[in-house]
């Protein structure tokens, strides 16, 4: 874990130092994105007492969506490149009752992940590049989940947030003039209890030399131990998104 983590820090202290040295070789590239990532959600919570799990479909995901912001900025040089991926959702939901004692579990739960990386390019060809990436996830979570009626139900809560070191990989295939695919994946946490990991699959069209419509699929997953016991926190969809590179 140890060894991960000191990786990962140092190939951002590399990226850092060798900064100065390609901007006086080759000019930097950016690129901003804005995204909608409508993703069935499942969290689940467990305390000493009991564990409440929450689940809304990937049908009810917009009409449950109180409020949402998702993004990415990137830049790159050379083989270096370096990019930070942002999502904030706020969702209220209900579920079905773990016993036919209660109605339902209602449940609401704000999260934010920010995730950064430095990624370095160890293949390059005109059809196939791949990255290698190391980098960090932070999470945020406000999640209330509640056996209704409440009396006499369980509630239980979370409030917390941390930092989990992560290394991935990433593909970007040319397939033609304006199509190509872009294949992302992610794992960390390298602690007892603390697990995160995420996939990434689009498909790229160029529409001209600034602007990039993708879509594809995204999974995303926590699991994390609190004071009390744990929560896991899921995501899974479509996601669709423009990019616009300067």
């Amino acid at each position: 874990m140890k060894s991960l983590f000191c990786a990962a820090v140092g190939l951002f202290a590399l990226a850092a130092g060798g900064a100065p040295v390609l901007a006086q070789q080759n000019d930097w590239d950016y690129e901003g994105t804005i995204y909608l990532f409508m993703p069935e959600t499942t969290t689940s919570i467990s305390t000493p007492v009991q564990t409440l799990d929450g689940r809304l479909s990937f049908s009810d995901a917009l009409s449950n969506l109180d409020l949402a912001f998702m993004g990415a900025v990137g830049a790159s040089n050379g083989r270096w490149s370096f990019f930070l991926d942002y999502m904030y959702t706020d969702l209220s939901f209900s579920s079905p009752p773990p016993n036919p004692s209660f109605s339902n579990v209602d449940t609401a739960v704000t999260t934010q992940i920010l995730n950064g990386y430095a990624a370095y390019r160890v293949y390059d060809e005109p059809t196939v590049q791949i990255d290698l990436a190391a980098g960090f996830r932070w999470f945020d979570a406000k999640s209330t989940m509640s056996l209704q009626p409440v009396p006499p139900g369980v509630i239980a809560s979370v409030d917390e947030s941390w930092i989990n070191p992560v290394i991935g990989l990433r593909a970007q295939l040319q397939f033609s003039d304006r199509w190509a695919g872009t294949a992302f994946f992610d794992y960390g946490g390298f602690e007892s209890g603390e697990e995160t990991w995420q996939a990434l699959l689009t498909a790229d069209y160029e529409l001209n030399d600034n602007w990039v419509l993708r879509g594809g699929y995204r999974y995303i997953t926590f699991d994390h131990a609190t004071a009390t016991g744990s929560f896991s926190f899921t995501q899974s969809g479509p996601i669709f998104g423009a990019t616009y590179r300067f």
